[in-house]
């Protein structure tokens, strides 16, 4: 039978045919594609022809896309939705993936043909976009070893064929250790303080498990109620142990030697290229450049919100002493927030669920994006999905043209990892008259839906769904002719800017009366609970800027010096936090071991991102706040200016053409109630 990864998909859309995807066909189909892969290169080679655009830098920029598409399909199955098999075939391709890109960015010949054209840019009247492309395929050669020495090349293969299976490695650890936990509860009197529906979930996990009483879990929909509610404070404590130990007990599953082997071989990989370090290397590609600018910026934030964080520190401190607890731990954090929060603002957490019925917050994203960029979304049944718990959409703009379709993919699950995230499963570009639109993904893990109620989210989930939103209309609304630069191929502390935005209409009264909605009454969001979200949205801002910048400084701290000497990741990793702690340590926990961001998906000296796009996002969203949440206008030039745009021109550029200026800190400084 034919392997349907290697046919051209007859789908509806050409979507994935997932239903008729067995485990068995990715090895054959990777292997074949790489073979098609190779005679696209061998293509280019062999052209009799004076090196040109068109022939050496366009047909590289379109060449292995059946490869493209199998991998995408399959690395993100091994995310979302997999198994033992899947990562054993993880561990197989992903050697023969890096080899095979080696085998590109090494070839002296190809390398030679894209140098040519590089060298006379300015002469061959090229389009912005165009000029773009080579630059990026130039500098991806340099950047990967075309120029060394065949020594050094040879050892530049051993780095980044280890690297691609470390990664890995470490990404199995954290999903392994976080599945192998479960604190099972069977006296309802070790539930006090946890919410009704919190209860109900647990009570569904231990049926599913055969067992009595109720079972709570370190995916996140389980755990941070837990922590938030949970009046007994030694189990709210157990599950903190367990949650800050993820890979770093004494088991197979330990990481502390593959962060390690990890940042002595990125350290090495950018030494022999000729960076001073994997930061360097990393940051050459990024608005920030350097890591001196990364520390500076991270450092001035730090100026600004420790003061703040001490403040806000000492007041949590005391507020918990009443209840008797007379050094704060960090398995408090979350209890004595939410307390505090209450007693502050009258405001709870579980007050606002009920208004945030999953259906109505993704009935409320699209209604935001249909009137900011004119989209509308159609649940369809048509296509393939790779679990039952997937919804999939036909995504068209106002007059009906397709724009995408969408992928969501809500609720926890064994085979998937934590965290939320926006993929694709095909990009887009332009070919051929054609306009060819992309497949995005998003995948959460939210609340599930239990017999007596419906999924309702907390407002931080809202806020995520808005955020992995964002990210999707950089995706869905991608218009660039080269897939290379379409859609969120930008640089990374770029990419967070669409994500980050996005979010602020979360806690606008013209949004939230669009979908926030009582799940029984309908009744709508009550004006002083809109008040108080309001009013709350700074609540211990102080706190949470120390936390992401400690983040920040322990990724630049891996990554920005040579890794040899460190020998203990724990006590590194505790001198990295030394100027941002607040909680006391925990001997058994390390955050490094379980850093996925920074050690599994793309972030290695990029942590600062996050914060980077939010000095952007609150600096655009001051203008929408000056004309108007919904002006179309602004939207549009938005669309137009970025979202459309890719990475097809450098991402300062994007942003003045959208902003008439360049970003300033203040106006988020302002946002974080952090300007004196």
């Amino acid at each position: 039978m034919a392997n349907p990864l290697l046919k051209s998909f007859s789908t509806t859309f050409a979507t994935a045919p997932f239903s008729k995807i067995k485990n068995t066909h990715f090895k054959p189909a990777f292997i074949e594609a790489i073979k098609l892969a190779k005679e696209d290169i061998e293509n280019i080679l062999n052209t009799k022809t004076v090196p040109t655009f068109e022939n050496t830098i366009e047909a590289l920029e379109f060449s292995g896309q059946t490869l493209d598409r199998i991998s995408s399909i399959f690395f993100n199955l091994n995310s979302a939705e997999t198994s033992d098999e899947i990562q054993k075939i993880a561990q197989e391709i992903s050697p023969m993936l890096t080899e095979f890109s080696n085998d590109i960015t090494l070839n002296k010949k190809l390398f030679k043909r894209v140098q040519l054209i590089y060298d006379i840019i300015d002469d061959l009247n090229l389009t912005p976009e165009q000029e773009t492309l080579v630059t990026k395929k130039y500098k991806s050669f340099i950047r990967n070893g075309a120029n060394l020495n065949e020594s050094d090349k040879l050892k530049l293969r051993k780095i980044d064929t280890k690297l691609s299976k470390l990664k890995l490695k470490f990404g199995e650890n954290v999903l392994a250790e976080t599945n192998d936990f479960e604190l099972h509860i069977t006296d309802k009197k070790n539930l006090k303080g946890l919410p009704e529906s919190t209860i109900e979930a647990a009570q569904m996990v231990a049926k599913q498990k055969n067992k009595k009483g109720w079972i709570f879990t370190l995916d996140f929909p389980s755990y941070i109620p837990f922590m938030t509610y949970a009046n007994n404070r030694a189990l709210r404590k157990k599950m903190a142990l367990a949650f800050g130990a993820k890979a770093f007990q004494n088991n197979k599953f330990n990481n502390q030697q593959v962060v390690l082997d990890l940042v002595n071989l990125r350290h090495q990989r950018a030494t022999i290229l000729g960076y001073k370090s994997h930061a360097h290397f990393v940051l050459e590609e990024r608005m920030a450049e350097t890591p001196t600018n990364v520390r500076h910026f991270l450092d001035d934030l730090l100026i600004k919100a420790k003061p703040a964080a001490l403040k806000e520190f000492e007041k949590l401190s005391n507020f918990a002493k009443k209840d008797g607890v007379n050094k704060l731990q960090k398995w408090d954090s979350a209890y004595y927030s939410e307390k505090l929060k209450k007693e502050l603002f009258n405001l709870e957490e579980e007050q606002l669920k009920p208004y945030f019925k999953l259906e109505n917050v993704i009935e409320g994203v699209f209604t935001v994006s249909n009137k900011l960029y004119n989209l509308e979304f159609e649940e369809i049944y048509s296509i393939d999905k790779y679990h039952e718990d997937v919804k999939t959409y036909k995504v068209t703009d106002t007059t009906g043209n397709f724009i995408a379709i969408l992928y969501a993919d809500f609720f926890p699950r064994k085979g998937k990892r934590n965290g939320a995230w926006m993929t694709s499963f095909k990009g887009q570009w332009k070919k051929n008259g054609e306009n060819s639109r992309p497949h995005i993904s998003i995948v959460c893990n939210f609340t599930k839906p239990t017999e007596t109620k419906p999924s309702l989210l907390t407002f931080n989930e809202v806020t995520t769904l808005f955020h992995e939103f964002g990210h999707a209309l950089h995706g869905m609304l991608a218009n660039t002719v080269y897939p290379s630069l379409s859609g969120t191929n930008v640089y990374w502390d770029f990419v967070e800017l669409p994500s980050q935005l996005l979010e602020n209409w979360c806690y606008e009264k013209e949004a939230l009366n669009l979908f926030a909605k009582h799940y029984e009454s309908k009744e709508q969001i009550p004006m002083e609970l809109i008040a108080k979200i309001k009013k709350a949205a700074n609540f211990l801002e102080g706190m949470q800027t120390l936390r992401q910048l400690s983040f920040g400084i322990l990724d630049m701290n891996w990554h920005s010096k040579n890794p040899s000497k460190i020998k203990n990741v724990k006590e590194y990793e505790s001198l990295s936090f030394k100027n941002t702690q607040l909680f006391p340590d925990v001997k058994n926990n390390c955050m490094s071991t379980s850093f996925s961001h920074i050690f599994q998906g793309g972030y290695s000296s990029g942590y600062y991102s996050y914060k980077w796009a939010e000095v952007l996002d609150a600096d655009a969203f001051a203008l929408f706040l000056e004309n108007g949440i919904f002006n179309k206008e602004i939207s549009l030039k938005f669309k137009e200016e970025i979202l459309t745009k890719g990475g097809t021109k450098k991402p300062m550029d994007l942003y003045i053409n959208f902003r008439g200026k360049k970003p300033t800190n203040k106006a988020l400084l302002k946002r974080a109630g952090l300007l004196n």
